[in-house]
């Protein structure tokens, strides 16, 4: 464990009196990317994780217990993440795993909780497969799915642009794919059409590449699932080109996040995304969360801190109503659960362990993320497809 690490982990076993509380702890391993593209999305995890820990051990922990996060750099490679997810279950001995950020690293490390009895929940995962065909009974997923931004998005771009031909680019791996058929699928149900497809490496450096083809297409609309640092450059790069003149840029929900639109700039103008969160929803509730949020790290939170925060508060109501961090009595406690988070009251389904949540379109205006629609929760989630347990 490093200096640091050890200094957060004995800060967050502190009460507001400054005296330790005197229980065992409650450990969670956070397995996220510290380094590379994916790492302002870590950093947004890290911070919604430990504000909230923060706030709960405040006010006494949870049954009495203090939580201590111990983190791991996944690194967005799911070899590495399963490697990190061992050390904290066998080393740490953990009582709760969560962070991965890369869909493939969820469904690999999902198996590794699965080997050792213990529980994953993700925050940040998008990839459908991760709660329908790849579901696992020990994997629970928080965040809004890919399906359910779509159902958001799809719904804004019938309404604002029906009808628009659409050309889609993602990134080439688990999440990327899953986003793209996502919103292929419920643009076209309402009426767009397919343009064609690509997938770039992670962490393309130069997407120029791919415009020869988007050109031929001639689309209204360009989609894209990729995040972090590989937005900055796509969107720069389709500025430079000259391509935004006559493009209206729509994307997953991590696309343009607080992380990464300064970097991007103007460029970032008019983008359209489907998303479980946004500061500007109105609750006393989110209100209080944001202004916390600014004063602990001076900028706002994006839908990877909201939902990390609110993992540990899902965490808290499951070990309360089960009286235990027992994994069997756990994992039935978090099935059809409730919790509170700064979006509002959310539902674990109990069948696919997905998250039921209202679901927003939010632009970009003024370098702002600004709600231009909603879609009721029950509407976005779609059918509960796992069949594995």
């Amino acid at each position: 464990m490093t200096k640091k690490t050890s200094a957060l982990a004995a800060a967050l076993l502190l009460t507001s009196a400054g005296t330790a509380l005197a229980a065992d702890p409650i450990r969670i391993g956070v397995v996220t990317p510290l380094s590379g593209t994916y790492a302002p999305i870590g950093q947004q995890v890290r911070w919604g994780l430990e504000l909230a820990a923060k706030q709960v051990n405040d006010k006494g922990g949870i049954a009495g217990r203090p939580v201590e996060l111990l983190f791991e750099d996944e690194e967005a490679n799911p070899a590495v993440a399963v490697q990190k997810a061992e050390k904290l279950f066998q080393v740490a001995k953990v009582d709760f795993l969560t962070g991965t950020v890369n869909s493939g690293s969820t469904l690999a490390v999902g198996q590794v909780a699965e080997r050792n009895d213990r529980l994953l929940a993700t925050t940040v995962s998008f990839a459908d497969s991760i709660t329908t065909d790849k579901c696992s009974p020990n994997v629970f997923r928080v965040n809004a799915r890919a399906g359910q931004q779509s159902a958001a998005l799809a719904e804004w771009l019938n309404k604002e642009k029906p009808k628009s031909k659409v050309f889609f680019l993602g990134p080439d791996y688990e999440m990327g794919r899953s986003t793209v058929a996502a919103f292929k699928q419920a643009a076209t149900d309402k009426g767009a059409s397919d343009a064609g497809e690509v997938f770039a490496p992670l962490d393309s450096k130069d997407y120029t590449q791919y415009f020869g083809q988007l050109r031929a297409s001639r689309p209204a609309v360009i989609y894209t699932s990729v995040a972090g640092n590989d937005t900055v450059r796509l969107l720069t790069q389709l500025e430079e080109y000259g391509l935004l003149r006559n493009l209206t840029v729509v994307g997953a929900s991590g696309t343009v996040t607080s992380q990464n639109i300064g970097a991007i700039g103007k460029a970032a103008e008019g983008f359209v995304t489907g998303v479980g969160y946004s500061p500007e929803i109105g609750t006393p509730e989110n209100k209080a969360f944001v202004d916390a949020f600014r004063a602990a790290y001076k900028t706002d939170p994006d839908l990877y801190g909201a939902d990390s925060f609110g993992l540990i508060h899902f965490y808290k109501a499951a070990v309360e109503k089960a009286g235990t961090t027992a994994t069997a009595a756990l994992r039935d406690a978090m099935r059809g659960i409730q919790w509170q988070t700064p979006q509002g009251t959310k539902t674990m389904r109990g069948g696919d362990h997905q998250a039921v949540q209202e679901m927003y379109a939010v632009q970009v205006t003024d370098g702002k993320f600004r709600i231009v629609g909603t879609v009721p929760g029950e509407a976005a989630i779609g059918q509960d497809l796992c069949t594995k347990f």
